[in-house]
């Protein structure tokens, strides 16, 4: 980071604490600092601009919107109630009756089965429950799914206990939450819980707060791109200098334009290019992302408004997990992380793998945060092994490899 730009994140801490009286300041000091995080994506975005016209960019991305058919898959909506008072949205993704039973339940229990392998999907950070496209697309018919958005993203409900109450935000609460869409969408059998990034550290929230749940149903877990603690060390591919100057200023710049919410919305529209790069760089590691897909993460991300972007950050620098991770040791669990990912690194699913030795240690090469999105071919098949070796479905299941060719993932 050059010394001008640090010199720009000081200004930005010291109009930080003086928000109320200054907030024009603010808003164009804090944009400077966004364009300091991403300098490097700013550069692409100024060359794009010197070769494509804004109204082409823009008729381009309308095109996008209205053929691509990511997030496009729906399912039985139900709604969960947290402990708050929150309304959780899920889906899910049924089978029928005559699919629900492996031969090796039926051989196990005969006529009278128990209930199928629920396969619980959390989403993680800015996203929502779409984010699991490829791999809802692949075991669609295969298995019994359940899809839900985390308070304060997607459709679920603005968090009562934030909104209302103004409590922080913390990961335990999310595990909570898990805990209602369980009770709700998965009142019986066994649960295969897959968590992405923020996902993954609600499932280890869960099994922390409600270790007999995970004794007594889960039957797998799938920790992808997450982390189970630390996060406050992640440089984001910045200079250490320049990265920890950005992190003792981000969370007060944040609530600041969170309580402007309306003015900064406005602003990240007017903005969308210089957003459109940010989230590419953070979101991919492939050059040759299909541009559908990284418009489909765009607006995504795009749709979660900046006070609850505010709202989640401070809860991450928080978060540890480690002992939750015991846990799951005597059960199948696949960690799987892209090479690239700038978010939570890759040493970061390593270091769970540490703690849980019998764990299937996927890296995915050339892939970034959402590697799901980005390969979700290589995703998609060590999910459905993992569903195989916990018996969620059977050894012969058809499971579609919904999604383009990638590099071959590196396993560990």
């Amino acid at each position: 980071m050059s010394e001008s730009s640090v010199e720009a994140v000081a200004e930005l801490a010291s109009a930080a604490t003086g928000v109320a009286g200054n907030w024009r300041k603010v808003t164009g000091i804090a944009g400077a600092a966004i364009g300091v995080i991403a300098a490097g994506a700013a550069a692409g975005v100024a060359i794009e601009r010197m070769t494509v016209g804004r109204s082409m960019r823009e008729r381009a991305r309308l095109a996008l919107d209205s053929t691509g058919p990511y997030g496009s898959l729906r399912g039985m909506p139900g709604t969960a109630v947290a402990d708050d008072g929150t309304e959780l949205y899920y889906e899910v993704d049924d089978i029928e009756p005559e699919v629900a039973v492996t031969p090796k339940r039926r051989r196990l229990f005969g006529r009278k089965a128990p209930a199928p392998v629920t396969v619980v999907f959390s989403h993680g950070y800015c996203l929502n429950q779409d984010s699991w496209h490829f791999q809802r697309a692949a075991l669609r018919g295969v298995v019994r799914t359940v899809h839900w958005d985390q308070r304060s993203h997607g459709r679920s409900a603005r968090g009562v206990a934030q909104l209302e109450d103004d409590m922080p935000l913390t990961i335990d609460q999310l595990g909570r939450d898990l805990k209602a869409v369980l009770d709700a969408a998965v009142p019986e059998g066994p649960i295969v819980l897959v968590g992405h990034s923020m996902g993954g550290m609600t499932v280890m929230a869960l099994a922390d707060q409600y270790p007999d749940l995970i004794r007594d149903q889960v039957v797998a877990t799938a920790f992808v791109g997450t982390s189970a603690g630390r996060l406050g060390e992640v440089n984001f591919g910045l200079p250490v200098a320049g990265v920890n100057a950005v992190r003792r200023v981000l969370p007060g710049v944040l609530k600041a334009l969170g309580q402007q919410a309306a003015l900064v919305e406005r602003g990240r529209r007017a903005t969308a290019d210089l957003f459109a790069g940010i989230i590419k760089r953070y979101s991919f590691a492939s050059r040759d992302v299909d541009p559908a897909v990284a418009r489909f993460a765009e607006r995504m991300i795009e749709g979660t408004p900046i006070d609850v972007v505010a709202e989640f950050y401070p809860a991450f620098t928080d978060h540890d997990k480690t002992a939750a991770l015991t846990h799951f040791k005597d059960l199948p669990v696949l960690v799987l992380a892209g090479i690239g990912d700038l978010v939570t690194p890759s040493e970061h699913s390593e270091a769970i793998a540490d703690q849980l030795p019998d764990a299937e240690l996927v890296l995915v090469p050339d892939a970034g945060h959402l590697v799901m999105l980005e390969h979700p071919e290589v995703v998609t098949d060590r999910l459905a092994d993992l569903l195989t070796r916990a018996g969620a479905v059977p050894a012969g299941a058809t499971v579609s490899g919904y999604g383009s060719t990638s590099s071959t993932a590196r396993r560990g």
